[in-house]
Parts: C-alpha cells; structure tokens; sequence
C-alpha cells in the first residue's frame, strides 16, 4: 500500500470517467466529432492556463529547460494525443452508432486485457496475481454492464478499437510520463487530440459546408447543451487525464489500469445514486468482483520501479 496516494488519484480519475458516460451520451446531438473537438479544445485552454499560473508561482519543478527537453515532452504530448484523439472519438461515435451505455463502458474497460497483452510484447513480465486480477474485473465487467446478452455490431468493433487506443495511451504514458511535466503533458496531449477531430468533425459532422457549421452551432445555443459539454471537457479531459499522468508516475501500467477500469462500477454506482436506478444482484455481483481484483493488486503486488 505504499503508493495509496496515487492509488486514490486514479480512483478518483475512474470516478469522473464513469459518471460522464451520461454526458457524452446527451452531448451528440451536433455529431459526436464535434463534442469530442469542443471537449478538447476547452481542457486545452484550461490546462494551458493552469501551466502559465504554475510557472508564475515556481511550482513546475519539471519545466523544460533546454531544446532537448522540449523536444522530449511534445514528443510524449503528441504520442498521447494522437492515442487520445482515436479512443475519444471512437468511444464517442460508438456510442453515437447505438451501443448502449453499460455495454460502451464494458468495451471501453478492455483496455485491462490490452494493456498486460501489449506490455508482454514490449517485453515485459506480467505475473501470475495480475493475469488473476485481469480475469476477475472482465467477469466483473460482464455482470455489470451486460444485461440482455452479448452480440457484436459495428459499433462494437469501434469500440474495441477505443479500448485498443486508450491501452496505447496508458503505455506511452508509462513509458514518458516521468521524465516530463505531467500538466504541460495533458495540454500537449489535449490539444492535438482537438486538432486530429477536427477534420472529422467538418468534414463528417457538418458535412464541410456552412449549413453543417450553423447546426453544430445552434446545438450549442441553449444553456443545457453546455452543461454536459463543460462537464466532460473541465472534469473529464482536464482534470481526470492530468490525474492519470500524475499518478502512473508511480504505478505500473497493468495495475493501473485495474484501477482505471472501476469507471464502469463508479458509472453504475451514479446512476443509482443520482438518478435512483435500481442497483441488481447481477450488477452487485460485478461490482464486488471487480474491487476484489482492485484490492488483490494492491495487496499482492509491489508498485517499485525497476
């Protein structure tokens, strides 16, 4: 339990993923390219700003202080950006083709299977606890978000490939992250996410004409659309990805990513809670399951850098 601090931060970043399901659900009625560039370009402006509060008060303790290390970072920045920009947007359009909810956040968690398999082809030794840790959040993961059986749509498929991307993102981030500053990092990361979705947003979502323009824009006339908008932009984007590079720091990839995948049990657990949505044995079952597996890893397995 060494690094329970950090440990808490990506429960904490699971937590905001997984009440946001909702808000990207409610956000794709201008084009899920389109909320997935806004979203983008807003936790960009935010962090960047957060980075220029930062430098003025000395508190950026890795600021680049050469060619070299600037080169370093939006290398790493521009490496999880491109990861970030597909696992959005094929989250978002997955979700927009049809896959419901429980079933998006089911396909989306994969990434728990990706991550040990990706690492085991970079060379690295994935134990025993970790391959039992992995097998218990699927089961979990299945009980929680499959309830009318599994069949697989082209929706499916891109969402597979949203878990495939954001595998992508938690090794470039393991791989990077140290060496750079984390803050800098999301905004780099951000940015060139919004960048990539722009193209098509335009040229998908609006049909590259000014017709397509004036739509997405009147979807956002009204207050209500901004709120689902700001909440997956500000707590989402912003903060629970910056959250993410912190804490991987100190936390191996295959365990962080058990951590990561309780955004599926936070997301059940809210609409509970808030939205006063019964809670089911099956779903019970799932959840119980899953922080099993959580706990296990962080008993069993050390979090030392080699």
């Amino acid at each position: 339990m060494k690094n329970f601090g950090y440990s808490f931060l990506l429960v904490l970043a699971a937590f905001i993923w997984g009440s946001t399901f909702v808000a990207q659900a409610e956000g794709n009625s201008a084009g899920p390219f389109v909320f997935t560039c806004s979203r983008n370009i807003i936790a960009s402006v935010l962090l960047f700003a957060l980075v220029k509060i930062l430098d003025k008060c000395g508190k950026s303790p890795r600021r680049p202080r050469n060619s070299t290390e600037q080169k370093k970072l939006w290398k790493a920045g521009v490496l999880c950006g491109v990861a970030l920009a597909f696992g959005t947007n094929f989250q978002q359009l997955g979700m927009y083709l049809g896959t419901s909810a429980g079933k998006s956040g089911f396909l989306t968690t994969c990434y728990i299977v990706l991550v040990p398999v990706l690492s085991v082809f970079l060379g690295k030794r994935i134990g025993a606890k970790i391959w039992t840790c992995v097998g218990l959040t699927l089961a979990g993961l299945y009980l929680l978000c499959i309830k009318d059986g599994f069949s697989v749509q082209l929706s499916d498929a891109v969402l597979v490939l949203c878990a495939l991307s954001f595998a992508i993102q938690i090794l470039i981030i393991d791989k990077f992250g140290p060496d750079v500053d984390n803050v800098r990092l999301s905004a780099i990361q951000c940015l060139v996410a919004c960048a990539l979705s722009a193209f098509p947003m335009f040229f998908v979502d609006m049909n590259y004409s000014l017709a397509g323009v004036a739509k997405a824009l009147e979807c956002y006339s009204c207050v209500s659309a901004w709120i689902p908008l700001l909440y997956a932009a500000v707590l989402s984007s912003g903060v629970a990805f910056t959250l993410q590079i912190v804490a991987q720091n100190k936390i191996r990839p295959t365990v962080a990513s058990l951590l990561m995948s309780l955004e599926s049990v936070f997301a059940v657990l809210s609409g509970w809670a808030v939205l006063g949505e019964r809670l089911s044995l099956q779903e019970g079952l799932g959840c119980i399951l899953m922080m099993a597996a959580v706990v296990l890893a962080q008993v069993e397995i050390p979090f030392k850098r080699k």
